[in-house]
């Protein structure tokens, strides 16, 4: 039976200003990446959304990114690398006390919006997250873009590393994400999105923007958190693939 897992992006709610709906998603996902601070979610509002994990056994990763609240952590940076490994053992650290107060365990770290491009390619700050991760705990899974160099280069440091594809975003002809600025790069028709993933998860194929069916091979399947149809699309998803016998469990178990 095939197997895959479905995350989202959670706890990204900031004070009195909600986003997105993590009850729903929780019942949906097999894992969650929860923002740590830095470019969204406060400590009431991310510890909520991991006692809700915790309630539910879904799989607990930190979803880590730049020091951008202004921008939702989507503006590219470059931070010195004294500076990115400190803030990537300053989030994972504290999102692991708010977990451990909830009652579960992160298992696994899945950077976020701009951080999670730039380290897909940029082989420097990608050393310093991994550096981050291992220093912290080395046993923490790492969750990335499948296909980037990021993969192999975590792999010969030593990590175990999980990729995933997009299911509401597109795709360019190299793998890559297509700019958020750009027309098409954000998808919304959750049926459309539905039909999209179940063939990747048979096939492990994907059409890109432009029309070309492209190999893609990932362990997980992400659903944005933020995005105004997130519940619709994940619940058509995760109905799809059930109703084609496809096992959804997480990566990163919540007891790994």
């Amino acid at each position: 039976m095939t197997r895959i897992d479905l995350n989202s992006d959670l706890g990204e709610g900031f004070g009195p200003w909600p986003m997105g709906n993590d009850a729903a998603m929780l019942d949906i996902v097999t894992s969650a990446n929860i923002a740590c601070g830095f470019h969204a979610g406060d400590p009431a509002g991310i510890l909520s959304t991991l006692r809700k994990a915790a309630e539910r056994g879904t799989a607990v990763g930190a979803h880590i990114g730049y020091p951008d609240l202004v921008g939702f952590g989507r503006r590219e940076m470059n931070p010195s690398s004294a500076e990115l490994v400190g803030d990537t053992i300053y989030q994972i650290g504290a999102l692991q006390g708010l977990a451990t107060a909830a009652g579960t365990r992160v298992t696994y770290v899945k950077p976020h919006g701009a951080l999670y491009n730039t380290i897909a390619k940029d082989a420097r700050q990608a050393a310093d997250v991994i550096a981050g991760i291992k220093a912290v705990n080395p046993s923490l899974k790492l969750l990335a873009l499948a296909g980037a160099p990021i993969v192999q280069q975590a792999r010969e440091a030593g990590l175990v590393v999980f990729s995933e594809a997009f299911a509401d975003r597109a795709y360019n002809r190299d793998g890559s994400l297509v700019n958020r600025r750009l027309a098409g790069a954000v998808l919304h028709d959750p049926a459309e999105i539905a039909a999209r993933m179940l063939r990747f998860a048979q096939e492990r194929k994907i059409r890109t923007i432009d029309g070309v069916d492209i190999d893609l091979d990932a362990d997980s399947i992400c659903v944005h958190g933020d995005t105004l149809d997130a519940v619709e699309i994940a619940r058509a998803l995760r109905k799809q693939l059930e109703k084609a016998g496809i096992e959804l469990a997480a990566f990163a178990g919540s007891h790994d």
